[in-house]
């Protein structure tokens, strides 16, 4: 009994002490786990995909609890509501954002530029520039009046941003208004970026110890001994950002259309119309997330018309050059973009135009050659089919056998038995013939 009360007092007075010592391994966890920085790289267009994936990286950098995020970024612009969701995930992140421009040759433009001013500590590698910044509208044509409201708009934008983080708003509004652009060398000079090195190493000894604001007050980074955590975009990103390029997603179009239209020319085929309604349903998302002009998309679908109606219409190849026009002038006007990465290039709509037409005209020449050809079945198949009279053929009676089948047959003029004969018509279960001439 006294042992127990023993081993009772031991455990009253040891508990408290593994609590303590839990307790102090999990803020060394939590130490350790500050110690990280997260890299990331962004190198393409600003796309939904892009934006997401920046969502995501800077819930797992607040997740691990990492010193900072880094974004290496090489972007020749993109999309304004891909960049400004983008900006809201950094604005809100409780981990500091440093945005990279790198490696050597990289650029930050158009949208690039917003990002990286938007972030709280911006660096550029050597031989990269910064600017022009002209984010692009989704599916939007705008005319004068419209245009200069969105310049206003991106520009009052572009400044607030600038004035937060205490860079120059003046180049700011000039990189939206006059399409400015500065190198490394002039953008630390003017005071758009925080510093430039020459590599990710570099960068990190020298941020270390610099004060940034967050939203959630201020804080010292400590990078210069942190672990690097690399991450890349997973599958999931890889195939989205794969659809929404926007020759993929032009080729997924035809794709779809071609797939559709075998299945409604062979009913029950299944394959075509399987593979042509997921085509359709990946391009149309791809048209989400990329500026489409519709009235392009319009005249595409007018063109794919016309190739169908070549098929049952006889016009000697006026629908096809029609649609092939069609094809042509609105795959020009289907991406209306400023960047050249978020148009077609004429590499892409030429070959895919003349292998629209290539294969709507041999369709046509299969179609045309089917309808005129000679019918080799059923009774109209046994017209101009010679035969040998069995017996006396006349005007009221006779047998006659064709194709080894005997058919009872008529003739205008008599036909003696074991004479050739050719059919001339079939009517029911009888047939008209003639008796061939013996000079034949």
């Amino acid at each position: 009994m006294r042992k127990r009360i023993v081993h009772m007092r031991l455990l009253f007075i040891l508990f408290p002490l593994l609590l303590i010592l839990f307790g102090a391994f999990g803020l060394c966890s939590v130490d350790a786990e500050g110690s990280k920085i997260y890299v990331v790289r962004i190198q393409s267009v600003i796309t939904p995909v892009v934006s997401e994936f920046v969502a995501k990286s800077v819930q797992k950098a607040v997740a691990m609890r990492a010193e900072a995020l880094v974004i290496e970024l090489d972007t020749p612009g993109g999309l304004d509501t891909a960049m400004r969701s983008i900006i809201k995930d950094i604005q809100a992140s409780s981990v500091p954002v440093v945005v990279y421009v790198s490696p050597s040759g990289a650029r930050a433009a158009s949208a690039g530029a917003f990002i990286t001013l938007a972030a709280h500590v911006a660096a550029m590698s050597p031989g990269s520039n910064i600017g022009a910044a002209h984010p692009v509208a989704v599916g939007e044509k705008l005319d004068k009046v419209m245009s200069e409201k969105a310049a206003n708009d991106a520009a009052a934008y572009i400044r607030s941003i600038a004035e937060q983080r205490g860079r120059n708003a003046q180049w700011a509004e000039d990189a939206v208004r006059k399409s400015a652009s500065a190198t490394e060398t002039e953008a630390l000079k003017l005071g758009i970026i925080d510093l430039v090195a020459k590599d990710l190493a570099e960068l990190l000894a020298r941020i270390d110890g610099k004060s940034v604001k967050l939203a959630s007050g201020d804080r010292i980074l400590k990078t210069a001994q942190a672990e690097l955590v690399r991450d890349e975009m997973g599958f999931r990103f890889r195939l989205l950002s794969f659809i929404s390029d926007p020759s993929v997603a032009y080729m997924l179009m035809l794709i779809g259309f071609y797939g559709i239209f075998f299945e409604l020319s062979n009913p029950g085929s299944i394959v075509p119309g399987v593979v042509g309604a997921i085509s359709l349903v990946l391009a149309f998302y791809a048209f989400q997330t990329l500026p489409v002009n519709y009235a392009g998309l319009l005249l595409i679908f007018i063109g794919i018309v016309l190739f169908l109606l070549e098929v049952k219409i006889t016009s000697y190849g006026l629908l096809s050059l029609a649609g092939l026009g069609c094809l042509v002038l609105g795959s020009f006007m289907l991406f209306d973009s400023e960047v050249p990465e978020l148009r077609l290039s004429l590499s892409v709509i030429l070959p895919a135009a003349l292998v629209s037409a290539g294969f709507f005209f041999v369709t046509f020449r299969l179609a045309y050659r089917a309808q005129k050809s000679k019918v080799t079945t059923g009774s109209e198949g046994l017209i101009g089919n010679e035969g040998i009279a069995r017996t006396n053929v006349t005007a009221d009676d006779g047998t006659v056998l064709v194709h080894g089948e005997l058919w009872m047959a008529t003739s205008k003029d008599p036909i003696p038995a074991g004479s050739r004969v050719v059919v001339l018509s079939v009517s029911g279960l009888r047939m008209k013939v003639k008796q061939v001439s013996s000079d034949r």
